[in-house]
């Protein structure tokens, strides 16, 4: 399957050299350029790629305001890009629905991969990087109870506390004592039941919740199947 990729940048040459990476990949294709975040969201609209890469700095409607439309109404998952490694522009762009995070000197092979993993269905930022952010951000701050926290089994509430805590698919699999593909469902009933499109924005919700506070220990695994 060819992986269609909607590039954003204000500059030029950084759009025309970050383009010719990637339509050099056999399996990638840049459908459209655009010089703006409205410009960026008419193009994903109208070609419906599966990744969008947005510099956050654009004129007008920038990356941060496209990223939240583009993730708002579509299925189309995004990357910011940007010449700033500040905490704050990840946390804003991870709010606004963003799969990943770049700085714009970014090597080759990583942007690649990059566009790969996010147009699989994963984030690019590991969980355990997302958690130090939220606690960061979160910490003295108030919780904000979520609702929706409600709809969650007890084992779905397992999974999310091991998600928070930066564990990978295999370790939430040992802990809890079930299979992997097991994980996977809960993982996916966890994001669906909370609206959430990645593991990233499940992370970021279970620490603004009071779900988890840092320092708090993960669940206890071995207690059985699910």
């Amino acid at each position: 399957m060819t992986i269609r990729v909607v590039l954003a940048d204000d500059q030029e040459l950084v759009r025309s050299g970050f383009a010719m990476i990637l339509d050099a990949q056999p399996d990638i294709e840049v459908v459209a350029e655009a010089g703006d975040g409205a410009a960026a969201v008419a193009a994903v609209r109208r070609h419906a790629p599966e990744v969008a890469l947005l510099d956050i700095r654009m004129p007008g409607t920038d990356g941060i305001e496209a990223c939240r439309a583009i993730t708002r109404d579509t299925d189309c998952r995004a990357v910011m890009l940007t010449t700033f490694d500040a905490d704050e522009y990840v946390y804003e762009a991870l709010h606004a629905g963003a799969s990943g995070f770049l700085l714009k000197d970014v090597r080759r092979d990583d942007l690649v991969h990059a566009v790969r993993v996010v147009a699989a269905g994963d984030s690019l930022l590991a969980p355990s990087v997302a958690r130090r952010l939220v606690e960061q951000y979160t910490a003295g701050g108030p919780a904000r109870p979520d609702p929706r926290l409600d709809a969650l089994t007890a084992r779905e509430r397992e999974t999310l506390l091991l998600l928070a805590r930066g564990r990978s698919n295999a370790e939430i699999a040992a802990e809890l004592v079930v299979s992997e593909h097991t994980v996977k469902t809960h993982v996916g009933n966890v994001l669906a039941k909370l609206g959430l499109r990645g593991r990233i924005q499940a992370v970021i919700c279970a620490y603004e919740s009071g779900l988890v506070t840092p320092g708090t220990p993960p669940p206890g695994g071995g207690r059985g199947r699910a």
